[in-house]
């Protein structure tokens, strides 16, 4: 009961915060909507610790506890070392036999079974954890409500980000954010995608704001903050969108009519400096590293079994074996959700998840505006992050349960993309806009 009441008493502190704080007033999307919005991912939340707790009940294998666990022990440190506790959340002066001997060894995903030489980011969400046991009081529910207001405050941002180049489609374009039945799933518990879209939205928010006037302190520590969070949780969703936001951003600085020339040249130099960072060493290999994380997953594949997995053939080294698989990591991530339309209630929401991304399109150029009005390098920043990002996802995902939470960073920008497309005169009011 106490921790019901200690939950309770979070979720109606948020609820009273997003009627109070100026961030909530947002373009074309009144407060109570956001309230809702925010009760429905604490409602998704809930349902996923449901789903990890008595349908797959292997709680070491549940990311949403594996990180719970491990973060209590890591506050466990508090009360008698509290010197411990800072140099551990810190990540200063911790890298030592005591720590492992007293704490990591302890925790069950401190250590990676597959070690890449790349930054673990379990290490991350394990330390947020930490951070939120000092309000939980080892409630998990309260972890749930933290997490789906954070990601309500990135997607918030994402949304305050790109409104004003899809003006009057407000109610549409929110719902290309928030409603997604895998971002409602996936984005709502204490578990990376959460924190992810808090770093991107922050980045990105302050990024666009940066291109149309002055940034203050505040504002480039948002922009550093969100940046952070992205390179310490899922640095490649970052990576993915920097060759389109580095076009867009040379776009916008030299209008005119070579945006496809710009965006060949930014995408070709990005390609040759992954080839360069794998001459210079092995360890900056990135194609190289995309096999490894393949090899891994179907490494644990062979272990697990898991039933949504797709027969995939192990990727041959180098570059050539990386562009031979690019037809059947497209059909991975963008096809093969289909395949699942009968493997539970889970699978036949993907499938019609997936069904909804690919008709986006045709039905976003059935109420086109004219094509000389779209703002074509937005447009192809979005289709150029959701193409790297879906690439990725197939190269190194041959399960289409996990593919489809990895491939939830790219919902919105897809969402974006067909709303960029879509002349607002042409549809419903009631499907435009809010007041704030």
């Amino acid at each position: 009961m106490a921790g019901l009441l200690l939950t309770c008493g979070y979720i109606v502190l948020f609820l009273l915060l997003i009627g109070r704080l100026r961030f909530f007033a947002v373009p074309e999307l009144g407060r109570r909507t956001i309230q809702v919005l925010f009760l429905l991912k604490v409602a998704a939340g809930t349902a996923l610790w449901w789903v990890y707790t008595y349908h797959y009940t292997d709680r070491s294998t549940a990311d949403i506890f594996k990180f719970f666990d491990d973060g209590n022990v890591m506050f466990s440190a508090l009360p008698a070392h509290p010197l411990d506790f800072l140099r551990m959340i810190t990540g200063i002066g911790n890298d030592n036999p005591y720590f492992t001997d007293h704490y990591y060894s302890v925790m069950n995903n401190w250590h990676r079974r597959y070690d890449t030489g790349y930054y673990n980011d379990a290490h991350t969400m394990i330390r947020y954890s930490a951070l939120v046991r000092l309000f939980s009081f080892g409630v998990f529910h309260v972890h749930t409500v933290f997490s789906a207001f954070l990601c309500l405050l990135g997607l918030l941002a994402l949304y305050k980000a790109f409104i004003g180049f899809v003006p009057g489609m407000g109610r549409l374009f929110a719902a290309g954010i928030f409603l997604w039945p895998s971002m409602l799933f996936w984005a709502s518990g204490p578990i990376k995608e959460t924190l992810l879209f808090l770093g991107l939205g922050l980045f990105l928010l302050q990024f666009f704001r940066a291109m149309r006037m002055p940034l203050g302190l505040g504002g480039w520590a948002l922009m550093l903050f969100g940046l952070l969070i992205q390179l310490g949780l899922k640095s490649y969703v970052l990576a993915c969108m920097l060759p389109g936001l580095a076009a867009w951003w040379w776009c916008s600085r030299t209008p005119g009519r070579s945006v496809l020339l710009k965006f060949t040249i930014t995408h070709a130099a990005a390609a040759l400096l992954i080839v360069a960072l794998s001459m210079v060493s092995p360890s900056l290999d990135l194609v190289a590293l995309v096999q490894r994380k393949q090899h891994d997953m179907l490494g644990l594949v062979s272990l697990t079994g898991p039933g949504s997995f797709i027969p995939t053939a192990e990727m041959q080294p180098g570059i050539a074996g990386l562009m031979r698989q690019v037809p059947h990591a497209l059909y991975l991530t963008f096809i093969a959700p289909f395949t699942m339309w009968h493997v539970g209630p889970l699978g036949l929401v993907g499938a019609l998840e997936n069904a909804l991304l690919l008709l986006l399109f045709p039905l976003a150029l059935a109420f086109a505006r004219p094509w000389r009005e779209v703002d074509l390098p937005l447009l192809l920043y979005c289709l150029s992050f959701c193409l790297l990002l879906g690439l990725l996802i197939g190269w190194t995902t041959p399960v289409v349960g996990a593919l489809m939470r990895y491939r939830v960073p790219l919902l919105p920008f897809w969402a974006l993309a067909s709303l960029l497309i879509v002349g607002p005169k042409r549809i419903p009011g009631w499907l435009t806009s809010e007041r704030p």
